[in-house]
């Protein structure tokens, strides 16, 4: 028997807890690689280049897990998919200390890291707000987008003190007790749906004609789901628009700034450690800005804030070459710029998607979404590093993301708010509606 509880705190807000936590971590550990590249390349006199395509690497597995994992939740579980994630990296970030190849880091790093924390991406929050949250989807999408920025806010001064006075190792030992720290929040408090706790939907009505989405057959083969949604995908025109526009997200986020603004700032004579309470503050501000944009999803046509978000980010972008070389406070004002705009396209980014294709088939679909966003990540660090190799710096590449961030706040004007694909079907179950 399914019940409501009005007088105590509702079990969906213990979920998004531990998800915080656990987004939180990952995010702490994807972060990593922009304190690691310049002791890295001293150490083992590899260019910045070569040590761009492990990360790389990872951003793209991070991005490509996301269809999977989402599919994983419905076959073996919320709970069990998290916590084979957080054993992948801490086993991955462990080994990483053991490199002396460069394919040793692609594959410690960008294989076995990647595909862990892909399996906690962007996908696990909107999995988790499309089951447990009827009501303030938008602001929980939010608050769970901006654990990464907090995870970076927590954890990038620390790995770049730790890295400083002791090394790189210890810093990736950290962060890997931090991973293994909430494998016992997972186990013991992480459900897979409000059904699990004879509960509904926080804000979800009894008799409410708006059901909560439940999980798939178990009995289905979740590479064949994710296949599915792919399909589904492929031929509606929103998701082409949203995945277009996602792609440029991850490519002037996670790719370029998120990877190479701290050696951008060490060519310009700025110590890493304060390149890296830079990005914290970065953190700090994106916390403030992705929650706020959750809440704004909620209220406002989700086009138009994608919009502003791409374009202040571009004109940001277009900018900070000049605030590298420029006065002190420039690279502040980017910073505080740049910082409240960081990730706060993903909750409207979520709305528009399950606009589109129906709040059941939410954590496939924006899984696809996000992997191109991811993808765009992987080719902007590669470009970037690139570009650093064998032109000497990272102007070109600043100023190329900024005007494809342009072009992207025209393309999210054109997601139609109608979307030819039928809202609330599964993934998976197509053939049955059919």
């Amino acid at each position: 028997m399914i019940i409501t509880r009005r007088n105590k705190l509702h079990y969906a807000w213990v979920v998004a807890g531990v998800t915080f936590l656990t987004l939180l971590v990952t995010a702490g550990i994807r972060s990593t690689p922009g304190v690691l590249i310049v002791p890295i390349e001293h150490e083992f006199g590899w260019s910045r280049a070569t040590i761009s395509i492990a990360v790389s690497v990872n951003l793209l597995l991070y991005g490509l897990m996301g269809p999977f994992a989402a599919a994983f939740f419905d076959k073996f579980g919320v709970r069990r998919t998290m916590v084979t994630a957080l054993v992948l990296l801490v086993i991955g970030v462990c080994t990483t200390t053991l490199i002396t190849r460069p394919w040793h880091m692609i594959l410690i790093w960008g294989v076995v890291v990647g595909c862990g924390a892909g399996m906690t991406a962007y996908s696990l929050s909107a999995t988790v707000v499309s089951r447990w949250f009827h009501k303030s989807q938008g602001t929980v999408m939010g608050v769970l987008t901006a654990s990464a920025a907090t995870g970076q806010l927590l954890f990038l001064p620390f790995l770049a003190q730790l890295t400083h006075h002791y090394g790189w190792r210890k810093a990736t030992f950290a962060i890997a007790c931090a991973a293994l720290a909430i494998l016992p929040l997972v186990l013991f408090f992480m459900r897979n749906q409000p059904a699990d706790k004879n509960l509904l939907a926080y804000g979800e009505e009894p008799h409410s004609n708006d059901i909560s989405p439940s999980s798939a057959s178990p009995h289905r083969n979740p590479f064949h789901v994710a296949i599915l949604g792919l399909q589904r995908g492929l031929v509606s025109r929103d998701f082409w628009l949203l995945s277009g526009s996602f792609f440029i997200c991850g490519a002037s986020t996670n790719g370029l700034i998120g990877t190479h603004l701290i050696p951008a700032c060490v060519d310009h004579g700025i110590p890493e450690v304060r390149a890296a309470g830079l990005l914290a503050l970065m953190g700090v501000l994106d916390l403030i800005g992705t929650t706020f944009s959750g809440w704004l999803s909620d209220r406002y046509n989700s086009r138009y804030l994608l919009c502003c978000y791409y374009g202040l980010r571009g004109l940001s972008l277009m900018g900070l070459p000049y605030a590298l070389a420029g006065p002190e406070w420039g690279l502040s004002a980017f910073a505080i710029f740049y910082g409240l705009d960081w990730i706060a396209t993903v909750p409207p980014t979520v709305k528009l998607t399950a606009e589109a294709f129906g709040r059941a088939s939410v954590g496939i679909m924006f899984g696809w979404i996000f992997a191109s966003h991811q993808i765009g990540a992987a080719l902007s660090a590669t470009f970037a590093g690139s570009v650093r190799t064998y032109l000497g710096d990272y102007m070109f590449a600043f100023l190329l993301s900024g005007l494809m961030c342009l072009f992207a706040a025209g393309l999210v004007l054109r997601i139609n708010k109608k979307s030819a694909a039928a809202p609330g079907i599964v993934p998976g179950t197509e053939e049955q509606a059919v």
